[in-house]
């Protein structure tokens, strides 16, 4: 029988949390680099060189739902479970997730394709990301850290205010989008216009940053700071490619409107 020392020894968690943390990281500056070359292979840039396609309501919901499992699965066999900060924490992030994996793909209009390879990869992620959030909140930060106290703290409330206000605009901005066709209209693409629309070519990636922004914050961790770097690595080429896109398809698009920083970028 392996004594629980020896397994210890084989598999320390906390320098195997450490290691998938910058893992990751070194990952989405990668990402971030190769994005500004290479279209990610669904939605408008759609290819089959990206292999097997799927059902795209399907494919959003195995890539996503990971996310908010893995968190609540790390919630409930945690012994912080009973403490009111861990219970609002959580139920933020399942806020996102939820809507992200179980309602968003249904709202979704026509009947397009997402490549398996897309999927594998958004599942790969969410995983790792899943565990590296819930792991830590749940487990391996500081046990006072997180106390009800910090619900009142500077940090927990402009970041919870970071975090909604993303969360607003990036659900308006799905809105819009959804509702530049008319109903029965499968394909084409259309100049999208209202809210954040008139600043930006893609305020629904600059509302989500802002989100994961505002989750930095409000956690107080490296590990959140870690996601929110990601997902600005992963969003930002996207944002600058669809506003290249829209340049160039679109002679009469606003040339008033950056990729995804208002005024800025």
């Amino acid at each position: 029988m392996i004594s629980e020392k020896i397994i210890v020894v084989l598999f320390n968690e906390q320098l195997f949390y450490l290691i998938l943390k910058y893992v990751v990281l070194g990952i989405g500056l990668l990402v971030f680099i190769i994005l500004f070359f290479v279209k990610a292979g669904y939605g408008r840039y759609i290819s089959k060189k990206w292999g097997p396609m799927v059902n795209e309501k399907l494919g959003w919901v195995l890539m996503e739902f990971i996310s908010p499992v893995l968190v609540f699965v790390f919630f409930i066999i945690s012994d912080r479970k009973q403490e009111i900060t861990m219970i609002i924490i959580l139920l933020i992030w399942e806020l996102h997730y939820v809507q992200r994996a179980f309602v968003y793909p249904f709202l979704m209009r026509g009947k397009k394709k997402m490549p398996l390879s897309i999927i594998l990869m958004g599942f790969i992620f969410n995983g790792f990301n899943g565990y590296l959030q819930g792991r830590y909140l749940y487990k391996l930060s500081d046990l006072d850290k997180y106390s009800p106290q910090w619900l009142l703290s500077p940090a927990f409330i402009i970041g919870t205010i970071l975090f909604i206000v993303g969360y607003v605009i990036n659900l308006r901005s799905d809105f819009i989008l959804r509702h530049l066709r008319e109903p029965g209209e499968d394909n084409g693409y259309k100049i999208p216009y209202g809210g954040l629309f008139k600043q930006i070519s893609c305020p629904n990636y600059f509302g989500e940053i802002l989100e994961w922004i505002g989750w930095t914050i409000l956690t107080w961790s490296l590990t959140g700071l870690v996601f929110a770097a990601w997902t600005a690595a992963n969003l930002i080429p996207r944002a600058y490619s669809h506003h290249k896109w829209y340049s160039e398809t679109f002679p009469d698009y606003p040339k008033e409107r950056k990729a995804i920083i208002p005024y800025i970028f």
